[in-house]
């Protein structure tokens, strides 16, 4: 599906008292005071959209493979490296949370573009950090434009794409995949193309952040409005604590344990096949595979979520690939490597779907805007401790059955939890509003 298709699709229509239909079967109308944009802006807003879908990853997929590179250079302990994979997790959670405020402050558009600053910052000066503390914090403030990015994308979705929620949450996760998988594939060959310094490696990738940055301004210039705050009194504005909702608990504890899986399968999985006698190259062509097979998947899946009123056959058809797949690695992991991987990456789809999921489970882009901060804050400090945990298990056992029976136990946790947020209903509903 083109960007200037989706625009025209979702341009100003001829009756614009029509109601739009959800997934939920109610009927969907245009909020108060949020007039569409026309289509060059929206066509404009996509591609910012997918640019800045596409930057939301590099700066952790990008430096797993320099990870060593890294570490000789800045005279990096074990411990402190061990913070470092830790921090993306925690950033996304703490500044995830912020995110709606300033969206009401300054508007989505804005603060995503201030997101993309972060990105461009902080990847470009990391690069220069002269000791471990300084790439630390400079890393944290790449993530913390990544957090408010990754709360406000579906808010900007729901806003102006109100009838397309899964089409357009599909290619931007698609876009988003995309970023993961070419950062993990080409981390290091780009790195020995311009000459070999981890420090050019990672900064290079500032240069996407930069035109998204440029991207976003000229939505911005072309769409004034964006940047004004939302209007108070709204259904969903803050009252009642989104916390009261069981749709937002269960939204949260699925989006942290798909998390939990994918940092595990992004950080462990090249160990696992080394371990099981596959080469270096091999094995990180594998987590490449993993990643980019999980690219037109996550275009594909938010499509068929957003047609169903119940969404929980998806995530039962993910969770049981995934258990295939860590069962694969436990037994057998040499004897079918790319299929394991091949399933894995399918089972990594939770991400585009949850991410639909927060897109339909509210009716107003003020309640979405309170349920991505909240899903994805309280999700991200879930995961914080997996991946983690299963780095203690492999040096315990120095093998990976423990740790793969626990990332399996959590699978299926994240099938009963996710079949359950998949039933038709508003978090409005389940708060009285």
């Amino acid at each position: 599906m083109s960007a200037s298709r989706i625009a025209r699709d979702t341009g100003p229509k001829p009756t614009p008292d029509a109601a739009t239909r959800t997934t939920t079967g109610s009927a969907q109308k245009p909020e108060a005071g949020r007039p569409a944009p026309s289509a060059a802006p929206k066509a404009l807003l996509l591609a910012a959209l997918l640019v800045a879908a596409f930057n939301l990853r590099p700066a952790v997929a990008g430096l797993g493979p320099m990870l060593d590179d890294v570490r000789r250079g800045l005279h990096m302990n074990a411990a402190m490296a061990g913070v470092l994979t830790a921090l993306p997790s925690l950033c996304f959670a703490l500044f995830g949370l912020l995110a709606p405020r300033l969206a009401r402050r300054i508007g989505p558009a804005v603060t995503v573009c201030a997101g993309m600053a972060a990105i461009g910052l902080g990847l470009a000066a990391r690069a220069l950090a002269p000791d471990s503390a300084v790439f630390l914090l400079l890393s944290a403030v790449a993530l913390a434009g990544i957090a408010v990015a990754n709360v406000l994308m579906p808010v900007v979705v729901k806003r102006y794409f109100p009838d397309r929620v899964g089409p357009v949450t599909g290619l931007y996760s698609m876009s988003l995949s995309v970023g993961t998988s070419v950062a993990a594939a080409f981390a290091v060959p780009l790195t020995n193309a311009l000459g070999g310094s981890w420090r050019v490696g990672l900064g290079v990738w500032a240069l996407a952040a930069a035109l998204a940055v440029v991207l976003w301004l000229a939505q911005l210039a072309l769409q004034r409005r964006d940047s004004t705050p939302q209007p108070s009194g709204s259904a969903s504005a803050p009252g009642t604590p989104i916390t009261r909702s069981r749709t937002a608990w269960l939204l949260a504890v699925f989006f942290g344990l798909q998390a939990t899986a994918a940092y595990a399968a992004m950080g462990w999985l090249p160990q696992i096949l080394q371990d099981a006698g596959i080469s270096a190259t091999e094995s990180g062509l594998l987590l490449a595979v993993t990643m980019a097979v999980s690219a037109p998947l996550s275009f594909v899946i938010p499509s068929l979520a957003a047609r169903r009123p119940d969404q929980g056959p998806i995530v039962l058809l993910l969770a049981v690939l995934g258990l295939v797949s860590y069962a694969g690695l436990a037994f057998a992991p040499a004897a079918a490597p790319w299929v394991w991987a091949i399933l894995l990456g399918i089972a990594n789809c939770s991400f585009p779907l949850v991410l639909t999921l927060i897109g339909l489970r509210s009716r107003t882009g003020e309640g979405v805007a309170r349920l991505s901060a909240f899903a994805q804050g309280v999700g991200y400090l879930i995961s914080v401790p997996g991946p983690i945990l299963v780095g203690v298990l492999y040096q315990r056992e120095h093998g990976w059955y423990e740790p793969l029976a626990l990332l399996a136990v959590l699978m299926a946790v994240q099938a009963v939890v996710g079949r359950r947020a998949g039933r038709p209903r508003s978090v409005e509903d389940e708060l009285g509003q």
